[in-house]
């Protein structure tokens, strides 16, 4: 039988089942009453991994959460087609589609053979995570400025192969790789 959690004890970046859904804590907050015979409130920030809706709600301190069936498997990017996006299981060797809503603003980065981690609930995915930093090539940029500095303070924008524009210093030039952070979408460095 999984663990319960009592709702005064959930911390950010803690994940907790509520309604038969599992939940990721973004905030929590304490508020203890002043009067005598007042209940202690916890309000938690919360997302739904399933759904990736956002909300608040409050809790008694007192009532009790289970710890969700959520593990976290390295997967393969494959390809993605009229189905869904294509994942290869590294442990299971099983292939999974995830729909788009599942994936999200992640197919700015997904590659051919681009390793993340998938997310599953009760052994079926229901979403992924992305390695901190991806390297992916300039397709389409401003010709350099020549005798720009490396210092970055000056930037172009510059569209990725998967299709994602961002900003990137003048010296950048097209067909280079740069190393992009997929939790900010900045450029962060030459790959």
């Amino acid at each position: 039988m999984a663990a319960l959690i009592e709702a005064i004890n959930v911390k950010r970046k803690m994940l907790f089942e509520h309604e038969n859904a599992p939940y990721y804590c973004m905030e929590s907050d304490v508020s203890t009453p002043t009067a005598r015979g007042g209940q202690t409130l916890v309000r938690l920030k919360m997302r739904n991994l399933i759904t990736n809706a956002v909300f608040e709600k409050s809790f008694k301190a007192g009532d009790k959460f289970k710890e969700p069936d959520v593990e976290l498997v390295p997967a393969t990017f494959l390809y993605s087609d009229g189905d869904g996006f294509h994942f290869l299981d590294q442990e299971t060797f099983e292939t999974f589609a995830l729909t788009d809503a599942m994936v999200g603003d992640a197919t700015d980065f997904l590659l051919e053979n681009l390793e993340v981690q998938l997310t599953k609930y009760n052994g079926n995915p229901i979403g992924l995570q992305l390695p901190i930093f991806v390297d992916l090539e300039v397709t389409e940029t401003e010709p350099g400025l020549s005798g720009a500095s490396q210092s970055g303070s000056v930037t172009k924008v510059a569209t990725l192969q998967t299709g994602l524009e961002i900003r990137v210093p003048l010296f950048i030039k097209e067909g280079e790789k740069v190393k992009v952070s997929t939790e900010t979408r900045d450029f962060a460095g030459r790959a």
